[in-house]
């Protein structure tokens, strides 16, 4: 049996705004990813060999996708699957490839088989979601994110997901109480990306400016000031012109006392180009 290659690549500074993120391959939660034009894919492997085992195949593709080999990725999974038809985690791992390929009606179906092969299947719900979301059909992504959550409440991802859905309809009171979820589960979901998914990006400077605005008061009501600042200084550099409502938004009520606030708010960073 080849080799294994190197090992998943990650994605997921909370929501919004993301690169191609390729969340862990091993089933698991779309987070959101900013759809990037790339080279058309091409097979570059041998074809499946029918003497290996399901697993053998499916680790095989795990790694194949995980070095960007997609249409190779998408060969072996599909071959695992002829050996365990019905398998919810390989036409959920199927999609996730068909995303990063752009291929989102492929995408679309495998999810749809996914859930139908396993309807308790959270990842496929949230992944489902992510596709509607990419077509801005943000409302079908809310009811997809929401599914998601009903079966599996311990994800952050989810709930980050469920978030960014909601401020691209301007639903600013949900997708705050959604980040703030987010946060709690899990305080680094910002710092690091995340191989479950993907991430999306807000179309605008004014649009960065209120997301982070937002990131910021969520910080602030969970009482982590430094992340809060961050957050300020970076809404305020991308022109935030609402930035006063700190001196109102409750959530602020203790950052306020915080002598590094109070500097920063002094400073008044200006609004960097864009």
């Amino acid at each position: 049996m080849p080799r294994s290659h190197r090992g998943t690549w990650r994605s997921s500074p909370f929501l919004l705004f993301l690169f191609f993120f390729a969340l862990a391959w091993l089933g698991c939660p779309l987070a959101f990813a900013q759809l990037q034009a790339a080279a058309p894919p091409v097979h570059v492997v041998e074809p499946p060999p029918s003497d290996w085992t399901a697993s053998q195949l499916e680790q095989r593709a795990d790694s194949l996708r995980a070095d960007k080999l997609y249409l190779d990725a998408v060969d072996y999974y599909r071959a695992a699957l002829a050996k365990q038809p019905k398998n919810a985690l390989l036409y959920n791992k199927i999609g996730i490839v068909e995303l990063l390929m752009q291929r989102l009606k492929d995408a679309e179906k495998s999810f749809n088989r996914s859930i139908k092969a396993d309807k308790k299947y959270a990842e496929a719900y949230n992944n489902l979601g992510a596709v509607f979301y990419f077509r801005k059909k943000y409302g079908k992504a809310v009811k997809f994110y929401r599914k998601a959550i009903k079966l599996y409440d311990q994800s952050a991802s989810f709930h980050s997901n469920l978030g960014t859905a909601y401020f691209s309809q301007k639903k600013f009171t949900p997708a705050i109480e959604e980040y703030s979820r987010a946060l709690a589960l899990d305080p680094t979901i910002l710092d690091r990306t995340s191989t479950q998914g993907m991430i999306a990006q807000t179309a605008s400077v004014g649009d960065r400016a209120h997301y982070h605005f937002m990131l910021a008061k969520a910080f602030a009501h969970m009482g982590m000031a430094d992340r809060s600042l961050l957050y300020l200084r970076m809404a305020m550099e991308e022109g935030y012109k609402e930035i006063g409502d700190v001196y109102k938004d409750s959530e602020f009520a203790g950052l306020r006392k915080d002598p590094r606030f109070l500097e920063l708010m002094k400073t008044r960073p200006q609004a960097i180009p864009n």
